[in-house]
């Protein structure tokens, strides 16, 4: 069996450096509550059977949550979000990764620890209007 270099996955992981891989394993031993809460719904293929990789490496960063199939990012955005200058690199980082057609969908801390099912709605919502 041939692997592939992580650094060298292009596809999958946009040339992401070794540091990333590193900051990435370091981040899925260590989740907020709610990347546990919303990682619990999403892995092993249980939102309508798609594979989310959660702190995955793209390019110069690190997604909360990856689905390869579509292409599409999945951010839970804490209160640090809500500073201008956070949300002006959050803009830049999502308009990065457009130019890889790939989507971004953001939700707040309190989306996800308050109202799970609506935000497994959302994703799923989004993910049918990608594919269509």
């Amino acid at each position: 069996m041939v692997y592939k270099s992580r650094s060298t996955d292009d596809n999958l992981h946009l040339g992401a450096n070794g540091k990333r891989f590193s900051d990435a394993k370091f981040m899925r031993k260590n989740p907020t509550e709610t990347e546990k809460i919303l990682w619990q719904a999403l892995r092993n293929r249980q939102l309508k059977g798609y594979k989310f990789r959660r702190q995955h490496p793209l390019f110069h960063f690190i997604a909360d949550f990856y689905c390869h199939e579509v292409k599409l990012v999945v951010e839970i955005d804490g209160d640090y979000h809500q500073d201008i200058t956070q949300k002006e690199k959050d803009e830049g980082r999502t308009y990065e990764l457009t130019k890889y057609d790939i989507k971004v969908i953001r939700f707040k801390n309190e989306e996800v620890l308050n109202n799970l099912n609506d935000v497994l709605t959302q994703i799923t919502k989004f993910i049918k209007s990608i594919e269509t």
